[in-house]
């Protein structure tokens, strides 16, 4: 399983805007350059986080990106969403039957259960973790992704 590069820079970009202390935000040279990504791929990326409504965009020479809510406000598992989509939809299984028109495992799948599982325990550790959260250092982030994740695990258990 991997992460795909949009989403990676997304996150960047994002990070990278909301640590942005300019009234009018940020142009897309300056989180190219910032970044180290191509001004192209940059404006591809702000275009998909300006569509799922996680930034705005002012035109003109003093124009830029910011963001349309507070870094405590912007939930780290619904920018992955828009960038990228879920690991495991509820469709999945029927888009990918395989030759067949229905899976072979559509009654009992333990493939099905595991990705279920796997997607609920994401959800529940990125549904906690914030934008305001990824403008700490990485061990305050590592910290507090340790602690949702234990409180998912127990979640889990209990349930």
């Amino acid at each position: 399983m991997k992460f795909s590069t949009q989403e990676e820079y997304g996150l960047r970009c994002m990070i990278r805007i909301g640590q942005a202390t300019a009234p009018n935000g940020l142009t897309i040279p300056e989180i190219s350059e910032k970044e180290g990504l191509s001004s192209a791929n940059v404006a591809k990326i702000l275009r998909v986080l300006r569509l799922g409504g996680f930034i705005e965009s002012a035109r003109g020479q003093t124009g830029g990106y910011k963001l349309t809510h507070p870094p405590e406000e912007v939930v780290i598992g619904e920018v992955l969403a828009v960038l990228g989509g879920r690991l495991f939809e509820a469709g999945f299984c029927e888009e990918h039957a395989g030759i067949e028109s229905i899976c072979t495992h559509s009654v009992d799948c333990s493939v099905r259960s595991l990705w279920r599982t796997v997607q609920s325990l994401l959800d529940s550790v990125l549904g906690k973790i914030t934008l305001k959260d990824l403008l700490g250092n990485e061990q305050e982030v590592s910290d507090l992704v340790v602690s949702f994740s234990e409180e998912a695990e127990e979640a889990f258990k209990n349930n």
